[in-house]
């Protein structure tokens, strides 16, 4: 007979998190301000129900560990690490529990890496009797949110942990807030507000995929858009590096005009450009990224459907994009 630990235990963390509905069913993490959803468009609050980059962490004991969750036939799987290394990956999709099992009788950081896909109601977790449960300390990592599409979501990872913004913030050390919405980068003001409201440390933007894929603004518009969600993001984050990147290569995508006329190539455009006005109004914390040095033609192999890279690909992007950030992960 184990003890049951009730997700809402203060001794747990939930990083990677925007806020958290209690109900009677259980805990639900969200990557918006759930009491104010109906602020957001209906399909944006879709993929802002589903925990990307969340991580339910604590330190403890137990040998094994088991957790209660809702089920539902869509849902990537969750990723157990202790003490920094992976230890298993479950699936959850038509499931509703899990247990793991020789986790060893030493006091260890267990850390929870929740689906990138799909939603997530865990009722409650059960660790050993006898054990302890203790929230997680030690230094406090440099906090990184990152806002994009369904290449910010990764829903085609393998696991949580192999999405582009996980591998990033594991190799840098990062406290991760995605907030990759599939189908959703629209420049939306809420998302800016919500983001403008969060503590941030770096923040990047990889824009430009949906706006394409759904002609929801032109050459009129985007760029305005662009100016206007960083200076909402400035009234609070007034001097963190703000990265904004554009689309990754896309075959079919780069020179064929969309319904309003804009081609990714016209995109990089319109975003760099933003970027350099920007500077010459003296935000000397905004930097430019060209999605093509991050992922370009020559990994056209592993994008399965010409638009979202594989786990390999993902992984490339990875690596390119710590690169890109390393220069802004400096602080005193």
């Amino acid at each position: 007979m184990g003890q049951n630990i009730s997700p809402d235990d203060a001794r747990l963390r939930w990083s990677g998190t925007v806020s958290k509905e209690i109900t009677d069913e259980g805990l639900m993490p969200w990557r918006i301000p759930f009491t104010e959803k109906d602020l957001f468009a209906w399909q944006l609050v879709e993929r802002a129900a589903m925990p990307a980059g969340v991580r339910l962490e604590f330190k403890s004991n137990t040998s094994y560990l088991e957790m209660f969750f809702d089920s539902t036939p869509e849902r990537s799987p969750v990723d157990i690490f202790c003490d920094g290394e992976l230890l298993a990956t479950f699936p959850t999709a038509n499931l509703n529990f899990l247990r793991v099992e020789n986790l060893g009788s030493q006091n260890k950081a267990v850390q929870i890496w929740l689906p990138q896909w799909g939603e997530l109601i865990i009722k409650k977790m059960v660790i050993e009797n006898d054990a302890i449960l203790a929230e997680p300390k030690g230094r406090k990592n440099t906090k990184w949110v990152t806002y994009g599409s369904s290449i910010t979501q990764c829903r085609t990872a393998d696991s949580p942990s192999q999405t582009w913004p996980a591998l990033v913030a594991r190799k840098n050390n990062l406290d991760l807030t995605c907030m990759g919405y599939g189908g959703q980068c629209h420049l939306d003001s809420m998302i800016a507000r919500t983001i403008r409201d969060l503590p941030a440390d770096i923040i990047s933007l990889c824009l430009g995929i949906n706006i394409y894929g759904a002609s929801s603004l032109n050459q009129r518009t985007f760029q305005p858009g662009i100016l206007g969600f960083v200076q909402i993001l400035r009234e609070k984050h007034i001097d963190a590096p703000i990265i904004v990147m554009s689309p990754i290569y896309s075959p079919g995508r780069e020179e064929n005009p969309n319904e309003v006329g804009m081609t990714l190539q016209v995109i990089r455009s319109e975003i760099e450009n933003s970027v350099e006005v920007l500077k010459g109004l003296g935000d000397l914390n905004i930097h430019y990224v060209d999605g093509l040095d991050i992922f370009d033609k020559q990994y056209e192999n592993l994008l399965p459907d010409n638009l979202h890279p594989n786990n390999e690909g993902y992984s490339i992007m990875a690596s390119n994009i710590s690169d890109s950030l390393a220069p802004y992960l400096c602080f005193e």
